[in-house]
């Protein structure tokens, strides 16, 4: 394993550290930082078992950093103290692309990225471990996508993270699988986290608040894989209230403010253990991209877009439902429950996969269940244009067989 220190470029904060003072942290100003080079070299210059240091103090950078040797640690000081800024970035689609298995990064905060923030695509054995993401002007259209965003990845840990104002997710597991997302911090995204078209994920010990949706459970057509086998639990999903502003004709731009938690045409999904409350539109959403507005253009004739196997117990809800985004749950709401009344915790949209059935009934095993002492369930009645909405509590009041815990290869997260 080699260490690789910081030689030359970042001399004023090597100086300060050798005589006991503290800088104040440098100016984002491309210019005036030669601190770029010095790690563009090292990443181009890595071997597998490297440790790349990232000193104190906030850096800035004009253009995306890269990185493709398999076995490389990138390590920084603290994710307030070792600071990565693209506020000047003029080239690039990422802040930091990597596209290597075996690695690891902690420590360090990635701020004001053009696109995302930091990508990894197509490894295994992916450590991403206290790593601030954020656009630190605020939450609006024009910040990247993602924050953290492993995509097409086996075998990946994402933990202690905080994620703050992407415009899409700002915890982003897209077309993975054996994942575990646990102990993260995600607000003012307009998903908080997001599982995507992954199989085997456990999403637990997180909170995600004042977002336009908290936690989010998708599979979308198209993609290289479908996903299933996703286990929600012991998170807390509270008050995600903030107003969508995400890229318009984008999936993410169709989800309602004050969603909770949002699964929809995803398979095996197990929400149990979680505090879901004070979320606007209702605190948990089971729907089909039938309903979502998304367009069906081009839309693979295989896609299963039902949500199937589905099982929600054991949360503790309430405060959601009082104020719904947008002018047809405006209308359930008050048709259904009065001006003061509230949408029930559970909102689903009533499609099921009539193909599928036996004698008129869902296989058991594809039932929605929903078995969460009080709470009740609306069933809005999608697939006849919203005619006849009606509660659904005891129809759903069913239990499904658990999921396995997912465990990780190799050691991760022990």
């Amino acid at each position: 394993m080699r260490l690789i220190e910081i030689a030359g470029a970042s001399a004023l904060i090597l100086t300060a550290a050798a005589c006991g003072k503290k800088e104040a942290a440098a100016p984002a100003d491309p210019a005036a930082t030669p601190y770029q080079e010095t790690l563009m070299t090292q990443l181009l210059d890595a071997k597998p078992g490297d440790v790349i240091e990232i000193p104190e103090g906030k850096f800035a950078f004009d253009r995306s950093l890269s990185l493709a040797v398999d076995g490389v640690t990138i390590r920084g000081k603290g994710m307030d103290k070792s600071i990565l800024s693209f506020a000047g970035q003029v080239s690039g689609a990422e802040g930091l692309l990597v596209t290597a298995s075996d690695f690891t990064i902690e420590d360090l905060a990635i701020e004001d990225t053009k696109g995302d923030a930091l990508k990894v695509n197509e490894g295994e054995n992916i450590i991403i471990r206290r790593v601030r993401t954020e656009w630190t002007g605020g939450p609006k259209t024009e910040n990247g996508a993602y924050g953290l965003y492993p995509v097409q990845t086996k075998n990946v840990l994402l933990e202690s993270n905080v994620a703050i104002g992407a415009s899409d997710a700002g915890i982003y597991v897209g077309q993975s699988q054996n994942v575990v997302v646990r102990y993260n911090r995600a607000e003012k995204n307009v998903a908080g986290i997001e599982i995507e078209n992954t199989f085997d994920a456990d999403v637990y010990e997180n909170v995600a608040t004042d977002n336009t949706g908290g936690i989010l459970i998708f599979n979308m057509p198209n993609l290289v894989q479908p996903g299933a086998r996703t286990r929600v639990f012991k998170n807390q999903a509270i008050a995600n209230n903030r107003a969508n502003f995400g890229h318009p004709g984008t999936p993410v731009a169709t989800i309602p403010a004050g969603s909770g938690v949002v699964v929809n045409s995803n398979d095996q999904v197990e929400i149990f253990d979680n505090d879901i409350r004070d979320n606007k539109t209702t605190n948990i959403i089971i729907s089909s991209i039938f309903s979502s507005g998304l367009s069906k253009d081009g839309m693979s004739a295989d896609f299963d877009g039902y949500p199937e196997g589905v099982y929600v117990y054991g949360n503790r809800m309430g405060g959601g439902g009082k104020n719904p985004d947008g002018l047809d749950l405006q209308a359930l709401k008050i048709a259904m429950f009065g001006p003061m009344g509230a949408l029930p915790d559970v909102l689903w949209d009533g499609y099921s996969d009539l193909a599928k059935q036996i004698d008129g009934a869902t296989p058991a095993a594809l039932r929605i269940c929903v078995d969460n002492e009080d709470a009740e369930v609306i069933n809005a009645d999608a697939p006849n244009g919203f005619k006849a909405p009606a509660l659904a509590t005891e129809k759903l009041r069913c239990t499904l067989d658990k999921l396995p815990a997912v465990r990780l290869a190799n050691g991760l997260g022990d």
